[in-house]
């Protein structure tokens, strides 16, 4: 399998360039390579689905960090579990969406059958890092298009049938010439007559109104895998809208949004967490439990003698598992030190008996940075 390529080198801008430029190039590109533009071309269709997967990712903020990062390994989640760029039909949805289903439309387009392909319908779900760790279920409702009952999706009245409709004789678009010269090209664009079906209703159903649809609430069980990150999509393949005229169904995409944990910063299937910790136990070590999302919630930790702040223990297998292979990153534990505010007593005098020991205790050959500060306040005279 070749390797991908950059998304930046294939929509021909810099890292750093803007929303609008990011969205001009895609628009430049996508007209070159549509594939109403290259009949039969089978590169230049590919191309086209490439440039609109790059522009679906660099056009998402979120998904554009991500990919900044961490490269495609940062956004290849968006493709699990059905999830994500769908390929050729996604592409085709994309470009309609900007330029309002010219040339051909993509899935608005005719089937064999006369019909056409549904709207792809959008949700979100929330879910928390624990849930998204070990995979869980969401319960959807949702409103689509459902077949109309009464006309077995026709349209028409019971007893009646559509009729081809007169503008486009049947063919659902109309071909319009634009451009000159070399630079001419023809663009199919959804007939305004009977907007795609080939079919005029005359009598229209009473119950759809014509439509050959109805709206119909539904509840849906969503499986969302272990390692789903934060942005990426579920799509439920032919859970959208029922399609005009006896067309397939839309798909269903599921936006997954993870929510923050108090504890826990995620970096792709690695876990970061702060602990805090005591001068007693960074200088002599200990033993202490320290969260984890799964094994019980909790990890007993081995702190060693002379821990320094800021120090990182490593533990491996204890971060995300990844949304493909399953395998697990690592948690990395970064150790801070905690000072209390104040302190009284017994504690008072061990913490200034201490402070005497490690005055007088400073090596010949080392110098305590307070040394430093003082000779620095207070040079020699001789100076």
């Amino acid at each position: 399998m070749p390797a991908q390529r950059c998304y930046y080198e294939v929509l021909s801008v810099t890292k750093t360039a803007s929303n609008d430029e990011i969205k001009r190039s895609y628009k430049k590109l996508a007209v070159k390579y549509h594939p109403d533009r290259n009949k039969g071309d089978e590169a230049a269709a590919e191309k086209f689905k490439e440039v609109a997967e790059a522009y679906e990712v660099l056009s998402d903020p979120e998904k554009r960090g991500r990919y900044d990062r961490f490269g495609h390994e940062g956004v290849k989640g968006a493709a699990s579990a059905g999830a994500g760029f769908g390929g050729f039909d996604d592409a085709m949805d994309l470009f309609s969406q900007l330029f309002g289903g010219q040339m051909g439309g993509g899935r608005r387009r005719r089937g064999s059958g006369g019909g056409q392909r549904g709207n792809s319908l959008r949700t979100v779900v929330e879910i928390d890092l624990f849930e998204a760790a070990t995979g869980c279920q969401r319960d959807l409702e949702f409103t689509r298009k459902e077949t109309c009952q009464t006309c077995s999706g026709s349209g028409a009245k019971p007893g009646t049938t559509p009729e081809t409709c007169d503008y486009c004789n049947g063919q659902g678009q109309v071909v319009q010439r634009a451009g000159a010269g070399f630079f001419g090209f023809q663009m199919a664009t959804e007939c305004p007559a009977c907007h795609g079906s080939g079919k005029v209703v005359r009598d229209k159903c009473s119950d759809c109104r014509g439509d050959g649809r109805q709206d119909k609430q539904i509840q849906q069980t969503l499986e969302i895998p272990p390692g789903v990150d934060n942005g990426n999509r579920i799509s439920l393949r032919g859970e959208g809208d029922a399609g005009p005229n006896g067309g397939p169904r839309g798909d269903l995409l599921v936006d997954v949004r993870v929510k923050e944990h108090p504890l826990f910063q995620r970096e792709g299937d690695h876990l970061t967490c702060r602990v805090p910790i005591h001068y007693s136990q960074a200088v002599l070590g200990a033993n202490i439990d320290i969260p984890v999302l799964e094994s019980g919630g909790k990890h007993s930790l081995e702190i060693p003698a002379g821990t320094q702040p800021g120090e990182v223990i490593r533990l491996r297998g204890q971060g995300m598992p990844d949304v493909h292979s399953g395998s697990r990153g690592d948690l990395f534990v970064q150790i801070q030190l905690e000072v209390p505010k104040s302190v009284d007593g017994r504690h008072e005098e061990l913490i200034r008996e201490l402070a005497e020991i490690e005055n007088t205790n400073v090596t010949p050959h080392r110098k305590s940075f307070f040394e430093k500060v003082r000779e620095f306040f207070s040079p020699d005279d001789d100076e």
